[in-house]
């Protein structure tokens, strides 16, 4: 296969390569506010901790460049979905009201994500086209329909979730054999990395500082290894950052840092995207709404039409890397980039003979319970936020919003959602951990090709494979 491979994304080629790297830490400092990782997350907290508290200094430090891991990889997708379990955020002590609650911030945020790219100018190719869930067999079908009586019975109505029937959908999108669909409209679509690009120049136009290519190799509390000091401390190579507040903001590469190896679980997902695809292919496909779209498969793909008139689509390839090793390139297998390739063009067989144009992968952070978590200790001024579960590109922000108010002290409707302070448990030991993910993502692959199938007593065992990959993972 003849294509770019790696060099992080097509994302960031798309806007002429790299950004001009920012200087490192000049050396020791001090700071109200230190965020380690220069993400969404880090980064929408700069941006909002200092519209909120411009007297602030508030500093993010960076490995690499703001952007460079998931936030300048991912699919593109604005989507309100949950990161997480309703039945264990229900848990909590605001139950199902709270989760209630945490879905209506989650929608409200695609609407304050666009908010924030009119407003500072980010060419960020924002497009509130919803949500689309594609069923394209029998099995995926009765799925699908499942899912919307549950939705139902919990109160969701047509303006969250409607379903298509296959007319409907196919007024929208062409897709081969595709027999229904849900529809949310609270998603859009985006340029990921000139969101990642924006957003940085907004924090820095509002005070926040960015060092990059300043990695932190460890977050001490106050008195932790010898250090006197009241507050916590960010090490780098340069000199420690003493704040008041230290905040990770990490996601996948939260494992690089001492005693967090087990913490998240860095899941690889994989990329490619087409050439662009000539005015009588998008005739036939037709996708003039821009929803972002996924099928119903165990071990599903995600996929959006860019602004420049291409297909973008992923899916997990190698989910794992052992000992929780995190790429650093980028660089997506051959077989990988393949295997979206075949699904591509059996969803849209328009495209077939179209060149795909780019592959990359990228990194997403995990927690044990599937379920993100927003904490902030007063006591020691240490913070954090992740566990997104790859629906990281809105709850980034609503999680960025609430570390402001958790670290300014103002108790808010944000701060009562049943996400902050949750807990996880850690992820097993080696070789555990990386059996148990390739033997998960081995029975949900295993399950798709017996449902495709058709025969009853073959879509029984994939259905039964996949109840196990589900109880491996933890899902309930």
């Amino acid at each position: 296969m003849s294509m770019r491979n790696g060099d992080v994304s097509y994302w960031w080629r798309a806007l002429g390569g790299f950004p001009a790297r920012r200087p490192s830490l000049p050396g020791p400092e001090e700071a109200d506010v230190c965020i380690v990782g220069g993400g969404y997350t880090g980064l929408w907290t700069a941006y909002y901790l200092k519209g909120l508290r411009p007297e602030w200094r508030v500093v993010v430090l960076e490995a690499v460049f703001a952007g460079f891991g998931a936030s300048g990889r991912n699919g593109g997708w604005v989507t309100s979905e949950l990161p997480g379990s309703r039945a264990r955020y229900a848990r909590g002590p605001r139950g199902v009201a709270g989760v209630r609650a945490l879905e209506a911030a989650l929608r409200d945020t695609v609407d304050e994500v666009g908010r924030v790219i009119a407003a500072e100018s980010i060419p960020a190719d924002f497009a509130r086209g919803g949500r689309l869930s594609v069923a394209t067999s029998p099995t995926q079908l009765a799925r699908l329909r499942d899912t919307l009586r549950q939705l139902r019975e919990r109160g969701d109505g047509e303006d969250i979730y409607a379903f298509l029937e296959r007319d409907e959908l196919a007024e929208r999108i062409a897709i081969a054999g595709a027999l229904g669909a849900l529809y949310a409209p609270h998603s859009a679509r985006i340029q990921p990395a000139a969101l990642a690009a924006g957003l940085a120049d907004a924090a820095e136009r509002r005070g926040v500082e960015i060092y990059e290519a300043t990695p932190v190799s460890a977050i001490l509390p106050p008195g932790a290894h010898g250090h006197q000091d009241t507050a916590p401390v960010a090490r780098t190579a340069f000199g420690d950052l003493r704040a008041r507040s230290v905040l990770r903001c990490t996601e996948g590469f939260t494992t690089r840092l001492p005693g967090q190896r087990r913490t998240l679980l860095p899941m690889n997902s994989s990329m490619v995207v087409t050439a662009p695809l000539p005015a009588d292919t998008w005739r036939q496909i037709g996708w003039d709404g821009c929803e972002t779209l996924s099928d119903k498969a165990h071990a599903h793909a995600y996929a959006q039409r860019t602004a420049d008139g291409r297909i973008a689509i992923g899916g997990r390839g190698v989910p794992y890397r052992y000992g929780s090793a995190t790429d650093h390139r980028g660089v997506t297998d051959e077989p990988a980039a393949r295997a979206l390739g075949t699904a591509l063009e059996r969803m849209f067989p328009a495209v077939a003979g179209t060149p795909l144009a780019h592959a990359w992968c990228g990194v997403l952070g995990v927690p044990r319970d599937w379920c993100a978590s927003v904490t902030y200790h007063p006591s020691s001024g240490i913070g954090w936020a992740g566990g997104y579960t790859g629906h990281g590109v809105a709850a980034s922000n609503l999680a960025g919003r609430t570390l402001t108010d958790l670290v300014a002290g103002n108790s808010s409707e944000l701060t009562a959602l049943p996400w902050v302070g949750h807990r996880w448990r850690s992820w097993e030991p080696e070789p555990a951990r990386w059996a148990g993910v390739h033997g998960l993502y081995a029975l949900y692959r295993l399950a798709d090709r017996l449902e495709a199938d058709g025969v009853p007593a073959r879509v029984a065992a994939g259905e039964a494979l996949a109840r196990a990959g589900d109880l491996i993972s933890g899902i309930p």
